[in-house]
């Protein structure tokens, strides 16, 4: 029995750590999350639309004094690696990148993940109505 319980708890230690839906997520984006290294610049933010269309865009930067010590480049790799596997499991497709963005989409609508400053590294997501 004992044997069973050990098991049960790593495998909801498990679904707690890798589930994305666990996670925080971008402030107005819900079904966007934010990696556990990231801090979000809320007063950036856009979002206005309809039942129609919509757009919103939200910028997040590392939060960690620590992480500043990481290139800015691996520290964008670390990011797009985070979205590739995470927003897979939100209904989000990949459709691949467009230099350092990366695309995605889900019904009617796309997702971009775009490195928009080096140093600090600032990351803009995007959501979009397409057309």
């Amino acid at each position: 029995m004992k044997k069973y319980s050990a098991v049960f708890i790593l495998l909801l230690f498990f679904m707690m750590f890798a589930n994305p839906a666990l996670c925080a997520f971008v402030e107005g984006m819900d079904d966007v999350p934010l990696p556990d290294n990231m801090g979000q610049i809320t007063q950036d933010d856009i979002s206005f639309g309809n039942e129609e269309t919509r757009l919103l865009e939200a910028y997040i930067t590392p939060k960690r004094v620590g992480a500043a010590k990481i290139s800015a480049r691996k520290q964008f790799e670390n990011v797009a690696e985070f979205y590739r596997e995470s927003l897979p499991q939100l209904g989000w497709i990949y459709q691949g990148n467009r230099g350092n963005d990366l695309l995605f989409y889900r019904e009617g609508e796309m997702l971009e993940v775009v490195k928009e400053n080096n140093s600090p590294l600032l990351v803009r997501i995007t959501i979009k109505t397409k057309p």
